[in-house]
């Protein structure tokens, strides 16, 4: 899989009041776990999962929300990539910036942020190998 989106993130500066604010107006669930190298990081369940943590629906995405700060000041749009640091590359000859290099997530994978030509910060995200 390269260049679908797959997740998105609302970073926000009052977890317990934005939470409350998705799951009042939209209904979805959230959870909460402890993220590699610490901290809390809350899922944003929005539609419903098969046994392999990916949406059943077709063009359904689920999302996440990290605590506001730099760089994560507004809402994120992630894209899976076979190779972070190959994807950063070309972001970076097309005229885009890196913003956080490929960050390895244990089991979960690997991520980075970068923003476009326009200003726009992006997320990639790497599915973990397997086997």
């Amino acid at each position: 899989m390269h260049g679908e989106v797959v997740h998105f993130e609302v970073p926000a500066s009052d977890t317990k009041r934005a939470k409350a604010f998705y799951s009042q107006v939209f209904g979805w669930k959230m959870n909460d776990s402890q993220m590699p190298g610490g901290g809390t990081y809350t899922s944003l369940i929005t539609t419903e999962m098969d046994q392999n943590m990916r949406p059943r629906s077709p063009g359904a995405i689920n999302g996440g929300m990290p605590k506001m700060g730099e760089p994560l000041t507004g809402p994120v749009i992630t894209v899976q990539v076979d190779d972070i640091a190959d994807a950063l590359e070309s972001i970076e000859k097309s005229g885009g910036k890196t913003v956080v290099k490929r960050t390895e997530m244990g089991q979960y994978g690997a991520f980075g942020y970068f923003k476009d030509t326009e200003g726009n910060l992006m997320g990639l995200f790497e599915a973990p190998k397997m086997g």
